[in-house]
């Protein structure tokens, strides 16, 4: 179904959605515009992937490897990434409505214009995250670590969670 080369890994993006694909290396693969909805990607390896586009509903990505993973404009509703590693991944305008990013780490990942509906982020890290126009209403985020993040006038609070306020209201210091 896959396979490694030097350049990177060539995959047969018609046949991923449903896929059993735990602990698979797809370190820099190229998944622009790829189906993996219902895929099983736990622990699978991922770093510097290109998923632009991609959809991945209902995906789970348990403690898997995102790191500097571009997904710009995916859909990973109600995608299971718990315990994911998400650091400096591009997430601009996915979509993540209900998904599961408990304990995930989001340290500087660009999270613009994401709708974040619904999420939960309890226990996650999403200190020096992007959150220009993101959309966090009804998202669960007891304990989430929102140190050092930039978030704009257009990024959406859940009501638990007061939204800056001050001189500086967009880079909160201290947040937990």
């Amino acid at each position: 179904m896959f396979q490694r080369s030097t350049t990177g890994t060539t995959i047969d993006l018609t046949a991923l959605a449903g896929r059993r694909l735990v602990r698979a290396d797809l370190r820099g693969a190229d998944l622009t515009g790829a189906c993996l909805d219902g895929a099983n990607l736990r622990q699978a390896c991922l770093a510097g992937a290109r998923a632009a586009g991609a959809t991945l509903v209902g995906a789970r990505l348990l403690r898997a490897d995102l790191t500097g993973a571009v997904l710009r404009d995916a859909d990973l509703r109600h995608a299971d990434l718990s315990g994911a590693c998400l650091r400096g991944a591009d997430l601009s305008g996915a979509t993540l409505l209900g998904a599961n990013l408990f304990g995930a780490d989001l340290r500087g990942a660009d999270l613009s214009g994401a709708t974040m509906r619904r999420t939960t982020l309890e226990v996650a890290t999403l200190r020096g995250a992007v959150l220009h126009g993101t959309d966090l209403s009804g998202a669960r985020m007891a304990t989430t670590d929102l140190r050092d993040v930039d978030a704009d006038e257009d990024t959406t609070w859940p009501e638990s969670v007061p939204a800056p306020r001050g001189q500086e209201p967009l880079r909160m210091a201290t947040w937990r």
